[in-house]
């Protein structure tokens, strides 16, 4: 649980507004939540009972996929909207196939930054970044970021479960692009995100009302489309649970997963 006197964590805390990067460790199973958002949480559960597998099987996700792109001879990865630190993170992922993997975690979230620094102060070759993915300059340019990432070298960026919260009008396709263009050919894009084919995701969208990021549910063409001027590697754009699975899944039709490699 998170006591907010404790020291290290930012004044700018506000542990009465529910805060989507706590609601997703609470249906992880973590503890560093508020009851603020546990209660935002149980709403979105109401309509979405399935969630925690939903959680469980888009962080499943995250780790073949980083382990795919470390296969391919990546060894430095950009985790954008990295959510709170939990088991099987990216640069455990990567360090079973390159030891010396590098990882920049980003998050605009005070909580999740200073859960982050504190538990990865000791290693030198991970960093968290405070910064907003919508802010692509801030991201690429800060001195930690540039301090482990050579982006003359293939990256593996990872836009997990994210992008459902930037609103059309704050162009996220036109993010994506940015961030595609400072990336080496050869680099790969790790995306998972909310489908709106799965009608109850509109009630989710309501249950985030409050919550301090909206959520908006797209389809899997809008997703793809995403990936514009990529190669998106087989099977192609598929539900939560299709992408190469390692054992049998039930398809969860909640969310849309792909990996793209950039030219």
């Amino acid at each position: 649980m998170v006591h907010h006197d404790r020291c290290g964590v930012p004044a700018d805390l506000d542990p009465t507004t529910p805060n989507v990067a706590r609601m997703y460790d609470y249906f992880l199973g973590g503890k560093d939540n508020f009851r603020a958002d546990r209660q935002a949480a149980a709403k979105v559960a109401e309509v979405l009972p399935d969630v925690a597998a939903v959680a469980r099987t888009n962080r499943e996700f995250l780790q073949r996929a980083v382990r795919y792109v470390a296969d391919a001879g990546v060894d430095q990865f950009l985790d954008l909207g990295s959510g709170l630190p939990t088991q099987g993170n990216v640069h455990e992922i990567a360090r079973a196939v390159h030891r010396h993997a590098r990882v920049v975690y980003v998050d605009h979230d005070p909580v999740v930054v200073a859960h982050g620094q504190a538990l990865l102060s000791s290693d030198e070759r991970t960093a968290t970044v405070r910064a907003d993915l919508r802010d692509p300059e801030a991201v690429l340019n800060d001195p930690r970021t540039r301090r482990l990432i050579d982006f003359d070298r293939p990256v593996g960026l990872l836009i997990v479960a994210v992008l459902h919260f930037v609103p059309d009008e704050e162009d996220p396709a036109g993010l994506v692009r940015r961030y595609r263009d400072a990336l080496a050919p050869g680099s790969h894009v790790i995306l998972s995100h909310a489908a709106i084919e799965e009608q109850r995701n509109l009630d989710v969208s309501t249950a985030y009302r409050g919550a301090n990021a909206p959520f908006i549910a797209r389809t899997r063409d809008q997703v793809a489309a995403f990936l514009d001027g990529m190669d998106v590697v087989e099977p192609g754009v598929v539900h939560l649970g299709e992408w190469r699975p390692t054992r049998v899944e039930k398809p969860l039709t909640a969310g849309w997963t792909a990996v793209a490699r950039t030219r």
